[in-house]
């Protein structure tokens, strides 16, 4: 089992890793959180493939579980859903000493912490994230929330849980899209942070989408929990250093507005976001270019959809204005000055459109 821990002193959490690992996961959320009562938020894909199993070994424990089950998609991450889920809470008379469980990708530990943060002022929440993007970044540092029709995770806070717990077999039942739109994310922190992760990534590409060396695969599950940690640890509520995580993610929330959420997985438009921000590295940082073509050619493999056809710039320029990082001085934007070397720089509107224009460009290259 790995162990690693979130330090956050009061707030200070573990996050274990363990392949087939349910038992001890019930084992240890009982020993840890002592409730007797849990409410397991989920959605209908993953109750049907892990809640009878998680739930058979916290009830050896005389433990009583409830599900709340949603609709899997972007589309659940919603006030409408968390009124929902609100209303079947006071319905059954949950308190502040029961605890929830997030099972699943982002949006169940996106919304299920949104709840446990808000339900009687905050009660205590579990993480067992299902899915690689979940596992390597949303169920570390305790940022929840739900979207807005107007703009993405624009409503939430920041609340911590009282530990994580990820077992890296769950995501043998996941299609091969969602490894790719996890890959993207992983190769975020190689990026940002660490650029021998990120050519050991380059060197091992093929075997990580294959999922058949579960070493391997632990190990960068590992090490991205490690690199976000020590991010989070340095800025939990994101006033500055944390905010280097967000790279790719300023495009990439544009895509995914202009499309309503339902045409890109999150990795999948952040992916694309990545590729604009190097291409903005490279013009305005002056990124080396035997670099810049290392990232294009790492950002290429990973699958995902091409942009649609009848994307314009200035499209995706006005969904950029509304990204919550918008400030009085303008909008601010993750640069890299080299791979693993990155800084958040102001960017003007010239700058966004040579991004944008990159990325349309490169999409019709790869139509013909």
């Amino acid at each position: 089992m790995r162990i690693l821990n979130v330090n956050l002193g009061n707030r200070t959490y573990p996050i274990f890793i363990e392949a087939d690992g349910f038992e001890k996961a019930a084992k240890k959320i009982l020993r840890q959180c002592d409730s007797k009562t849990y409410i397991i938020i989920s959605d209908e894909n993953v109750a049907s493939h892990y809640y009878e199993k998680l739930t058979s070994f916290l009830e050896q424990g005389e433990a009583k579980c409830y599900l709340y089950k949603i609709t899997p998609g972007e589309e659940s991450k919603s006030l409408t859903t968390a009124e929902q889920i609100y209303t079947w809470m006071l319905a059954n008379r949950f308190h502040r000493d029961d605890l929830i469980i997030a099972l699943g990708g982002g949006v169940v530990g996106d919304l299920a912490g949104f709840i446990a943060a808000t339900y009687l002022r905050g009660i205590r929440w579990v993480q067992i994230p299902t899915t690689l993007m979940a596992q390597v970044d949303s169920s570390v540092g305790g940022k929840v929330g739900v979207n807005h029709p107007l703009a993405k995770n624009s409503i939430g806070a920041f609340y911590q849980p009282q530990l994580v717990w990820i077992d890296p077999s769950t995501l043998k039942t996941l299609p091969c899209r969602e490894i790719y739109n996890g890959l993207a994310e992983v190769i975020k922190y190689g990026l940002i942070l660490d650029p021998e992760f990120f050519e050991f990534l380059e060197i091992n590409f093929d075997k990580i989408v294959s999922l058949q060396d579960s070493e391997l695969l632990n190990q960068i599950i590992k090490t991205c929990c490690r690199l976000k940690s020590m991010v989070v640890e340095k800025d939990e509520r994101e006033t500055d250093y944390r905010r280097i995580l967000n790279f790719g993610h300023t495009i990439g929330h544009a895509l995914e507005n202009i499309t309503d959420y339902r045409y890109f997985r999150h990795g999948e438009a952040v992916a694309w976001g990545m590729l604009a921000a190097a291409a903005i590295s490279q013009k305005s940082l002056s990124l080396p270019s035997d670099q810049f073509i290392r990232i294009e050619s790492m950002m290429l493999l990973l699958e995902k959809p091409a942009l649609p056809i009848d994307f314009a710039a200035d499209q995706i320029v006005q969904a950029i204005q509304s990204d919550k990082k918008m400030t009085s001085e303008g909008l601010k934007f993750v640069l890299l000055e080299s791979i693993g070397n990155s800084r958040v720089e102001f960017v003007n509107r010239e700058l966004i459109e040579f991004g944008v224009n990159y990325l349309l460009t490169i999409n019709k290259k790869g139509r013909t």
